[in-house]
C-alpha cells in the first residue's frame, strides 16, 4: 500500500482576514484531502489556520499539527487537532513541516508564511528540498511578490530558471494539477544556484 503524502500548508494566523481568503484556504483543503493527501501546518486555532485545520477535520482528513511550546502556553494551538507535535522553537516547527511533507502549499499570509515560502525557496535552490511549491494566488494576493521576482530576475539577482521552483495557481481547484505536474527540483539544483 502507497504511503500517504503529506502537504505542508503555510498560512496566515489572523482572524481578521477578509472572508474571501477563508473561502479559498477551505476548498484547498477540502481539495486536498478529498484527493488523499495528509495535511501538516501550523498547529493554530485562527485565522487561516484554524480553517485549515476545521476542514480537514470536516472531512475526516489526516491532519498533524506542529506548535512550538509557547504558542500552547498562550492557547493558541487547535484543540480539535489529536495529532499535535510540540516543539520548542519556531525554526524546529517550520524545519519538521518541511521534513515530514511531499510538497507545500501557500496561502495568503502574513510575515510568518512569507518566512516559511523563502526558507523553501531557498532550500530549493541550493538542491535541499525537491518537492513541490504550491502558491495559491487568491484574487491576485500575492501579485505584488511574482513583480519582485521579475525584477530580481531581470537584474540578474537570480537566474530565469529560479522562477521554476514554485508554481503559481489562482483557484484551489487547480491545486492537485500543480502538485502533480510540477517538475521535482533535484540535487543538480545546486548547479543554478550561484548566478
Amino acid at each position: 500500500m502507497k504511503s500517504q503524502q503529506n502537504i505542508a500548508v503555510f498560512c496566515a494566523s489572523s482572524p481578521q482576514v477578509p472572508k474571501k481568503y477563508f473561502d479559498a484556504s477551505r476548498k484547498a483543503t477540502e481539495v486536498l484531502v478529498k484527493s488523499g493527501y495528509g495535511i501538516i501546518y501550523g498547529g493554530g486555532g485562527q485565522g487561516l489556520m484554524g480553517a485549515v485545520a476545521n476542514e480537514a477535520l470536516k472531512h475526516n482528513g489526516t491532519i498533524t499539527g506542529i506548535i512550538p511550546r509557547f504558542m500552547v502556553e498562550v492557547e493558541w494551538q487547535h484543540k480539535d487537532v489529536k495529532d499535535m507535535i510540540l516543539v520548542e522553537t519556531m525554526h524546529q516547527r517550520k524545519e519538521l513541516m518541511v521534513q515530514k511533507s511531499s510538497g507545500i502549499l501557500v496561502l495568503p499570509g502574513g510575515i510568518g508564511t512569507m518566512e516559511e515560502l523563502f526558507e523553501v525557496l531557498s532550500l530549493k535552490k541550493l538542491g535541499k528540498y525537491s518537492y513541490p511549491a504550491i502558491i495559491l494566488n487568491t484574487d491576485g494576493f500575492y501579485d505584488g511578490l511574482l513583480t519582485l521576482f521579475q525584477k530580481m530576475t531581470q537584474e540578474k539577482f537570480m537566474r530565469p530558471i529560479h522562477n521554476q521552483m514554485w508554481t503559481i495557481v489562482d483557484e484551489p481547484t487547480d491545486i492537485i494539477k500543480a502538485l502533480q505536474s510540477a517538475t521535482l527540483w533535484g540535487k543538480d539544483a545546486i548547479n543554478f544556484a550561484a548566478l
